[in-house]
């Protein structure tokens, strides 16, 4: 089992996989970190009021995420570490696991765009390629 895992989330089906995963993981102790990255390339976050109104609903669905994900970590009795943050996901995942020392990273296949069940998520893609960290794709 890892002590230290690290889950990437953006709220869609195949992260909430990665979720149940990550918690299984870890059930015999140690720490889940939940992560929520507000994309910056999608949501610039400039002056302008609708990207601030859109980078806002985002961030709180993120920390929604976090919220649930933190309570069923406690179902699980395990200790959840969260963090939402703006960025870029692929650099915002790789740095914190790096941070944290993460044995493992949990993310799920696919993201929101839902490309179809053989499709890897560009962010899973580009963390895969960018970390020597062991890798859990759900």
């Amino acid at each position: 089992m890892a002590e230290t895992v690290l889950v990437g989330t953006d709220g869609s089906e195949s992260a909430e996989y990665a979720v149940e995963r990550a918690l299984g993981e870890i059930a015999g102790g140690g720490t889940l970190h939940a992560m929520f990255v507000v994309d910056t390339a999608m949501f610039d976050e400039t002056g302008l009021s609708s990207v601030e109104l859109a980078t806002t609903e985002i961030e709180d669905f993120g920390q929604e995420r976090l919220a649930d994900i933190a309570e069923r970590g406690e179902k699980h009795g395990v200790e959840v570490i969260t963090k939402c943050c703006h960025g870029n996901p692929t650099d915002e995942l790789v740095a914190y696991a790096d941070d944290i020392d993460a044995d493992l990273i949990v993310l799920g296949q696919q993201g929101r765009s839902n490309r179809g069940k053989n499709h890897i998520g560009s962010v899973t893609d580009r963390v895969l390629r960018s970390t020597d960290r062991e890798l859990l794709l759900v």
